[in-house]
């Protein structure tokens, strides 16, 4: 769990039933579905532990990002997020970073930067670690042989 309060939504998934509501509701507005159901919907799904699920709520707010100017607000601390969630560390510090733009203030916003560049930097520490042992694999081989090689002659 992480120590930050107002990052919370990174790890606190709606129970099962809750997220069945918002998409029975979702469900039951089909093609007239409203902008505020849509966007509850994926509010739901990006806090989500199963990757499908933070996808399609990832895909909702894009649709409700691009369609409805006065909602983008609202969705980008959800698309930073979800993209966080999705492992799409890019994305979710631009949505992120706009936000930050607006609200330099937003705490959620500041804490889920700290979640990012976390992730952004173990995942590269654990980059340079996997390519610094394949590195050493290859030396090794390579030494083997031209071990090898040399006392073929």
């Amino acid at each position: 769990m992480t120590q930050l309060p107002y990052a919370i939504d990174a790890e606190t998934p709606l129970n099962p039933a809750e997220l069945g509501v918002l998409r029975a509701q979702y469900e039951k507005e089909g093609e007239l579905v409203g902008v505020q159901t849509k966007f509850n919907y994926a509010w739901g799904l990006v806090k989500s532990n199963t990757r499908s699920d933070q996808h399609l709520g990832v895909m909702l707010l894009s649709e409700i990002f691009r369609t409805s100017p006065e909602r983008r607000r609202e969705c980008l601390y959800y698309l930073a997020l979800g993209n966080y969630k999705l492992g799409n560390y890019g994305e979710a510090r631009k949505y992120n970073d706009l936000l930050l733009e607006k609200e330099p203030g937003n705490l959620q916003a500041t804490n889920l930067r700290s979640l990012i560049d976390d992730k952004v930097a173990k995942e590269g520490l654990m980059g340079v670690a996997i390519v610094s042992g394949v590195a050493v694999v290859a030396g090794i081989v390579g030494g083997v042989l031209l071990r090898n090689f040399g006392r073929k002659r």
